[in-house]
């Protein structure tokens, strides 16, 4: 029987060879990548597939988002009951310390009264944060956000929620620069709180403060805490500044106290500027200076 005409039985059909098409599927990926590399034909291939393949991807990474948003839902539920508790025990103590406060606030005015002195010193406040550091390398000095637009002006103390951190030394119409307690030229005038004895704090540059002129045989203690004395008209009293950390002998005839800050000097971010309502009256020594050389300066002209 003649097969002329009749294809072949697909039994007898002869194509490449396995290696020959493993060598030509591997010379057209190369070819794909060469071309994907160098000249980039393959980059809207792979976006299109990259959004063909997204609603598939956000589908099988459901159940693990969805596992993972439970988990901080409820660990953030727990915190949040957790917190809100705190503030509430937190604004229960505030309330009844701010009670007290407004009730020692009138036995002090009454007893003020009765004993003939002044009211208390009216205060300002300012809330600030600090924005950087000032570009003077040599000094410890920061940036505040607040200026004279704002009610900040020269001299204002600058405290964090523990303690005074420095001083305003120079004001801007929206900014202000700080000299910190660290600085060298900064120097506070304090006391020590359980003996009421007084001193002066300055800065050592390098992070820690000094009690300076503290005569030998004084009574201060590591641990002692050092508060604003207000002498200088400038801070206001009572500011917590620091507590001793070491008390040595000196040069034999002043003790050498090292200090450290109790506000977080070097690392606040939130502060208030807080200070004197008015601004004090100059010292009479030196308004008295002043008229005399007033005097000497009018009478040159008449010899």
């Amino acid at each position: 029987m003649s097969l002329a005409g009749h294809p072949s039985p697909p039994s007898f059909r002869r194509g490449l060879s396995p290696p020959a098409r493993l060598g030509l599927l591997c010379s057209i990926c190369l070819a794909m990548l060469v071309a994907d590399i160098r000249f980039g034909y393959l980059e809207v291939v792979r976006q299109v597939v990259s959004v063909a393949i997204h609603p598939l991807q956000r589908v099988a990474a459901a159940p693990v988002g969805f596992l993972r948003n439970a988990t901080v839902y409820f660990a953030t539920l727990v915190d949040v009951q957790v917190e809100n508790a705190e503030l509430r025990r937190s604004q229960v103590e505030a309330a009844q310390r701010l009670l007290r406060f407004e009730q020692l606030e009138r036995e002090n005015a009454e007893l003020r009264k009765l004993a003939g002195l002044s009211q208390a010193v009216a205060l300002t406040g300012v809330g600030a944060e600090i924005l950087y550091d000032a570009p003077d390398p040599f000094s410890r000095k920061v940036i505040l956000d607040k200026g004279t637009h704002h009610g900040v002006r020269d001299g204002l103390a600058v405290v964090d929620a523990r303690g005074l951190i420095g001083q305003i030394t120079r004001v801007y119409p929206v900014q202000a620069e700080v000299t910190l307690l660290t600085d060298r030229e900064q120097v506070v005038p304090v006391q020590i709180e359980r003996t009421g004895l007084r001193g002066v704090l300055a800065g050592s540059g390098r992070g820690e403060l000094d009690m300076r002129f503290v005569p030998v045989g004084t009574d201060v203690q590591a641990g002692d805490r050092l508060v604003t004395s207000g002498l200088d008209g400038l801070f206001v009293a009572g500011l917590p500044v620091a507590v001793v950390s070491r008390v040595g002998p000196g040069d034999g005839v002043f003790l050498e106290v090292e200090c450290e800050p109790i506000g977080r000097v070097e690392r606040a971010v939130q502060v208030l500027a807080v200070g004197r309502s008015e601004v004090p009256p100059p010292r009479p020594g030196t308004g008295r200076a002043l008229k005399g050389e007033e005097a000497s300066a009018a009478a040159e002209p008449a010899q």
